[in-house]
């Protein structure tokens, strides 16, 4: 053996062909010597790696796609979510965005809240229709209501309202359903109802029967061509009685309906 070769003197013979010894940085440079640990702190920096937000989401989803006693819709719904908060987190290329879709998200529902949050003892996220839901469903059960995820009690006087939770989810960006750009959630409704030209809108002359709906930006266009104002009296005579048929057969399917809605109970029993 070589002397080279007694003292490790690091030649070809040191180790196997084409292989670096640990810690010998390949074409020594002045940023040679910070390679192993610039790359550490590098992805350690990047924005690929899930912080403990998107975590508890996915986690959250996930138990949710598991809980046997969640109907079905709402299984599958979360093992949609929780399947892309999951790719999300392993990619580490999902937007800020979505890792908040999966955290402020209710837990009942799994959608972003519209309006007031409500939390449980134990910080449980709800939107104000499903907790109401599950309020009005646990007093028709003479039952009291819990909530889906720890199954501790809920009530008016138990749980509150997370105001950062909802000033968050306003600042979120979502797309208007007429022209598909994007508004923060807070902006959005009046966009949609005042001020986008691809909305949907009536004519003016729909009261004697114009069934026109298109565009806002349309809108003009139509009511200068619009023939209901030229119609004759009985013309619009004819008009009119099939409108009030129409809302006398609505009316009455709304009354049965508030009716069986009215009973306290409903019993059944069975004919033999």
């Amino acid at each position: 053996m070589s002397g080279a070769e007694e003292a490790g003197g690091g030649g070809p013979a040191a180790g196997p062909a084409g292989a670096v010894p640990a810690g010998v940085g390949v074409g020594a440079g002045p940023g040679a010597a910070a390679g192993p640990a610039a790359a550490a702190l590098g992805e350690a920096a990047g924005p690929g790696i899930p912080d403990e937000a998107a975590l508890a989401g996915a986690r959250q989803l996930q138990e949710a796609a598991g809980d046997p006693d969640a109907p079905p819709k709402k299984r599958l719904r979360a093992a949609e979510a929780a399947e892309a908060a999951a790719a999300a987190v392993a990619a580490g290329s999902g937007k800020l965005e979505e890792r908040l879709y999966s955290v402020l998200c209710c837990t009942v529902c799994l959608d972003l809240p519209k309006a007031s949050v409500y939390q449980c003892t134990n910080g449980h996220l709800m939107c104000a229709g499903c907790f109401i839901h599950l309020l009005a469903d646990a007093r028709l059960k003479e039952e009291q209501a819990t909530c889906p995820n720890c199954r501790c009690e809920i009530s008016k006087s138990l749980c509150c309202r997370n105001l950062a939770v909802e000033k968050a989810v306003s600042e979120l960006p979502s797309e208007c359903g007429f022209c598909l750009r994007q508004f923060p959630r807070s902006l959005l409704e009046r966009h949609q109802k005042e001020e986008c030209q691809d909305r949907v809108t009536q004519c003016k002359y729909k009261r004697i029967g114009c069934p026109w709906h298109g565009p806002f930006h349309e809108l003009t266009v139509h009511e200068a061509a619009c023939a209901h104002p030229t119609k004759t009296g009985n013309e619009l005579m004819e008009i009119l009685d099939e409108m009030d048929q129409s809302h006398r057969k609505e009316m009455q399917l709304y009354n049965s309906i508030f009716s069986l809605l009215s009973f306290e109970k409903i019993g059944y029993t069975d004919v033999h």
